[in-house]
C-alpha cells in the first residue's frame, strides 16, 4: 500500500448512511432461497420453509423472500441488500434454527462484503507480548499477599495536616539557607 491510497477518503466515509438517524431502514432487500426437493442436506431448509417462513415473512414485511427449488443440488440462501450487494451463503446439512438464525443476521447486515476498513498510518504482525497495561502492571506483587487493613501500608499513606507540611517546608528552607550562608563563608 502506497502513501497516496492514505490520503483519500474511502467511499463508506464520503456517504455515511446514517441509518437509524429519525429511523432505521431495514437494508436487507430480497432473500433468495434456493433448496431440492430431494436432497438430504436440504432436509433443514425444507422444514424452515414448512414451519418457520410465514413467521419470518410476518416479522419482515419490508423483505421480499423467494423460493427457488432447484433438482440435485444443496441449499443456498441469496441475500440481495439495497446497496446492490449480495452474500451467498450454502447451507447444506443445516437445521431450521440455524437457517433461521442467519437470516436474522443477514437481516441486522448492510451488505459490505469486507465489512468496515479502517486504514492506519501504522501496521505491526506481532502485537504486544505483555499484553495490556492496567494500574497494576507495576505494583509489588507482595500486596497480593498483605491482608487489609496493615498498619505498615496505612503508616506510609498517613495524611499530614496543612500545619505540619508547612513547618516541615519552613524547616527544610531554614535549613536549605543554613547551607547556602555556609557556602559563601
Amino acid at each position: 500500500m502506497t502513501n497516496n491510497s492514505l490520503l483519500y477518503l474511502p467511499s463508506f466515509l464520503k456517504n455515511p448512511s446514517k441509518n437509524g438517524v429519525g429511523r432505521y431502514v431495514c437494508q436487507l432487500q430480497r432473500v433468495v432461497l434456493k433448496f431440492c426437493k430431494n436432497h438430504g442436506g436440504s432436509r433443514g431448509m425444507r422444514e424452515f420453509i414448512e414451519e418457520d417462513l410465514l413467521d419470518f415473512a410476518k416479522e419482515n414485511p419490508g423483505v421480499v423472500v423467494y423460493l427457488k427449488p432447484r433438482r440435485h443440488r444443496g441449499p443456498v440462501i441469496k441475500a440481495e441488500y439495497l446497496s446492490g450487494n449480495t452474500q451467498w451463503l450454502g447451507c447444506s446439512m443445516f437445521t431450521k434454527d440455524e437457517i433461521y438464525k442467519w437470516l436474522n443476521l443477514f437481516k441486522t447486515q448492510q451488505g459490505d462484503k469486507e465489512g468496515i476498513r479502517l486504514r492506519k498510518l501504522w501496521h505491526t504482525e506481532t502485537p504486544s507480548i505483555q499484553g495490556p497495561w492496567t494500574p497494576y502492571t507495576f505494583r509489588s506483587p507482595k500486596l497480593n499477599l498483605v491482608e487489609y487493613p496493615n498498619e505498615k501500608l496505612s503508616a506510609a499513606y498517613e495524611e499530614k495536616s496543612a500545619t505540619e507540611e508547612l513547618l516541615e517546608m519552613f524547616e527544610k528552607q531554614k535549613l536549605h539557607n543554613v547551607k547556602l550562608l555556609k557556602a559563601e563563608q
